[in-house]
């Protein structure tokens, strides 16, 4: 069954099965976004939200978004929202939009069955890494001589594949694979301005045209927002996943007792639990973590709840009050984004930000932009991370890596690129 419901000047529908949702989805007019509490199509943009960092402190951003709702009420748009990304950096502008028209439905796990696309898109492509493994190992090494000195104690190192290819990538088969292979995580596709054009314009003004689309299948929820209650699941320390029933539940078990593991896990609770208290009157934090499984990986996760104290503090304020965790970035922050600028390579941009929605009334959900990748015509760019802490090998963290790049390559019929 399906209703619609006339909101001035956009739509809202509800429909009965979130694999149509998906079947529905168009790369260049759409945003897409699945979560376990349920799924949302979002079609065309109304307007953008004026170019606005979070380098003009925690409260710029989410002031400029609920300045601009409150504007689209007041021209006849009822329940309003935005929709989009955040980049990791602070110096970089969000790209958050208003649509058109917006449809949800129920959780894809619980939908019908979400098969893979008909057709995987394989064929040849030219595959470059950038750094050279080599050279990741070397800036892993180096890192760890920081950490010796005291300066830091975390330091998260990413890389980037870059693939491409004699024919356009079509998105929406990427995606319906991503979420066909984890229909019960964090699944989003996101369109952008091409790499290197300004993603903001005055708030009614001409768009600029979307032609790259950030999609995924996160397993980590930032925080989310309904009523007054909120939650996070941060996740730090992982395993790569086995195609032996035994050494995948030994590979589990032995994360869930890795001394290593569990140190990097509780700085990162601890930095989460720190950034939401100020917001809540309660605060539940489990003393240990459980696991938590993707395809691809085994994942230390804390599931952390709390009662907002004041229902005016919305998803996105509580969203960049905690971004970046120590989870992406590292401890402490400042040093480990000077570490992190020094070492990569290349320009993070939306990877490692955080992808999702804020209504009017400050309920939204964000996750952190990992298991991503970068689709600009025939050209695709994966990012994976690790985070370096006392104690880590430069090769087990390249591993770490390339196990999490299987699920952007597998999603494209290329798990056998690495």
């Amino acid at each position: 069954m399906t209703t619609d419901s006339d909101t001035g000047t956009g739509m809202f529908r509800d429909t009965a099965d979130a694999a149509e949702l998906l079947a529905e989805y168009a790369a260049g007019s759409s945003f897409f976004f699945a979560s376990p509490r349920g799924s949302m199509l979002a079609r065309g943009v109304d307007a953008t939200v004026p170019k606005t960092t979070c380098a003009s402190g925690r409260s710029g951003l989410p002031r400029r978004v609920a300045d601009f709702l409150r504007h689209a009420e007041e021209f006849g748009r009822r329940d309003p929202l935005v929709v989009g990304a955040v980049p990791f950096d602070g110096d970089l502008p969000a790209h958050l939009v208003l649509p058109s028209e917006v449809v949800r439905a129920q959780p894809l796990g619980e939908s019908a069955v979400v098969a893979p696309a008909a057709e995987s898109a394989g064929g040849d492509y030219e595959l470059r890494q950038v750094p050279a493994p080599g050279e990741y190992e070397r800036a892993v090494e180096r890192v760890l001589k920081r950490l010796r000195s005291a300066e830091l104690s975390k330091v998260v190192l990413a890389r980037s594949l870059e693939l491409s290819t004699a024919d356009r990538i079509d998105p929406a088969r990427m995606l319906r694979n991503l979420a066909a292979a984890d229909p019960g995580g964090y699944t989003y596709a996101v369109d952008l301005p091409r790499r290197g054009a300004d993603g903001s314009r005055d708030n009614f003004g001409p768009q600029p045209e979307l032609a790259r689309t950030l999609l995924g299948a996160s397993p980590e929820l930032l925080v989310s927002r309904h009523g007054t209650q909120v939650r996070a699941n941060p996740m730090a320390g992982s395993r790569p996943r086995s195609d032996d029933p035994a050494e995948d539940r030994c590979r589990a078990a032995e994360l869930l007792e890795s001394d290593k593991d569990l140190r990097e896990h509780a700085a990162v609770v601890e930095a989460v639990a720190d950034a939401l208290r100020p917001y809540c009157t309660e605060l539940v934090v489990p003393e240990r973590p459980s696991v938590r499984s993707t395809a691809a990986m085994w994942h230390l996760a804390t599931e952390v709840t709390g009662e907002l104290a004041d229902p005016a503090t919305s998803s996105l304020q509580l969203a960049v009050a905690m971004h970046p965790t120590p989870a992406v970035c590292g401890t402490p922050p400042e040093p480990a984004r000077q570490a992190i600028a020094e070492a990569e390579p290349f320009e993070r941009g939306f990877y490692t930000g955080m992808v999702g929605w804020c209504d009017a009334a400050g309920d939204g959900e964000w996750v952190v932009t990992i298991r991503c990748a970068e689709i600009e015509d025939a050209a695709l760019r994966l990012y994976a991370g690790a985070g370096i802490v006392e104690g880590s090998d430069p090769a087990e963290e390249l591993a770490e890596t390339s196990a999490k790049f299987r699920t952007a390559l597998s999603a494209m019929g290329w798990s056998g690129a690495l």
